[in-house]
């Protein structure tokens, strides 16, 4: 028996298990998130993204009220997820703040929040297991493991953390699409519109102590803002490009029209790259958070003290747990993203 024979045959018996450990690292890799949507065009376009990306699990999709109601939100996430091409189970959530206040819908996505261009037929079925209790089981199998992406409100969030706070804390970590960052709000001059849709909840979140990654308004720059010349450019690309388009083209008129603006910022989709894309976020601040919810002019707005900061006051935490994204490698957004889905 020559060598190289001995050597081909030696290949061809330790295949299978070259293949099986080849495969269980694989799965190691692989990141496993929950995505706690609202719903609008952009959650869509963020959906698409992470359902398209090869190096996350999506163990489930949790909506509540507020770009829309709670169950347009969930039809929204069936068909979303359809035209993706993925089977991934959607469950409901909350259809009021956590202090019990109706959620007041104003939606700028047109009346069912993807462009009113009659996207929204799913043939799936949403899950009968409430959004609390799918995020609370889906933790306690895989503890340390389960990455939330928070792309709306965090009324469900908060509900878990009230409900079952020990299970909570093996949450590996929270993206939060959500604050000002270190800029001006949309919703108040000082609140951005997912905090003061929950302000109480977004509270209940921070003070969890769960590492939180925020991605806030002020890295929103015109680089990583839709406007009509690649609104178009996707209209007329792939289906998935093409749904994407058609859903927010009503929030691209509406700040054209009621913002004099020609660009839509697109929070939702740019989270979504932060949370999976490692190359992409460029800075952060570590930080300790706290959200107001005094019913005044500052409800909703959240404050970041910088670690390492010296301030007059002399003020000091025991734990800094919140990174705010600060840069962000804003030119690559639209090309990685388009490519991607």
């Amino acid at each position: 028996m020559t060598k190289k024979f001995f050597l081909r045959c030696c290949m061809i018996l330790l295949a299978p298990l070259i293949q099986m450990f080849s495969c269980t690292c694989e799965a190691s890799a692989m990141r496993q998130i929950i995505i706690d949507t609202d719903m609008g065009g952009d959650d869509a376009a963020a959906l698409i993204l992470a359902a398209k990306s090869p190096n996350v699990k999506i163990a489930g999709v949790t909506v509540l009220a507020g770009n829309v109601n709670l169950e347009q939100a969930a039809q929204n996430a069936l068909a979303t997820l359809e035209i993706a091409g993925v089977n991934i189970p959607v469950y409901k959530g909350a259809d009021r703040s956590l202090v019990n206040r109706e959620v007041k819908l104003f939606s700028v996505y047109g009346s069912d929040g993807m462009g009113d261009a009659d996207l929204i037929h799913p043939k799936s079925k949403v899950q009968s297991k409430s959004a609390v209790d799918f995020i609370l089981e889906t933790v306690k199998k895989n503890p340390d493991q389960i990455e939330i992406v928070m792309l709306g409100p965090a009324t469900n969030i908060a509900l878990a953390i009230q409900k079952d706070p020990v299970t909570m804390k093996r949450v590996k970590k929270f993206w939060s699409m959500g604050t000002s960052g270190f800029g001006e709000g949309n919703a108040t001059p000082v609140a951005e519109f997912n905090t003061f849709k929950d302000a109480e909840a977004y509270k209940v979140m921070l003070d969890s102590g769960v590492p939180v990654t925020v991605v806030g308004l002020d890295i929103m720059s015109p680089e990583v803002c839709l406007n009509r010349e690649i609104l178009n450019a996707m209209k007329n690309s792939s289906p998935t490009q093409s749904f994407v388009a058609r859903a927010n083209e009503k929030y691209l008129n509406f700040c054209r029209d009621e913002l004099h603006s020609s660009d839509a910022i697109f929070c939702d989709p740019v989270t979504m790259a932060v949370a999976l894309w490692d190359d992409f976020t460029l800075e952060t601040a570590t930080c300790h958070a706290s959200c107001l919810t005094e019913p005044n002019e500052t409800y909703g707005q959240v404050i970041f003290y910088r670690k390492n900061h010296m301030y007059d006051t002399m003020v000091t935490f025991d734990s800094y747990p919140v990174e705010v994204v600060t840069k962000i490698k804003a030119a690559e957004f639209f090309p990685r993203y388009r490519a991607a889905i």
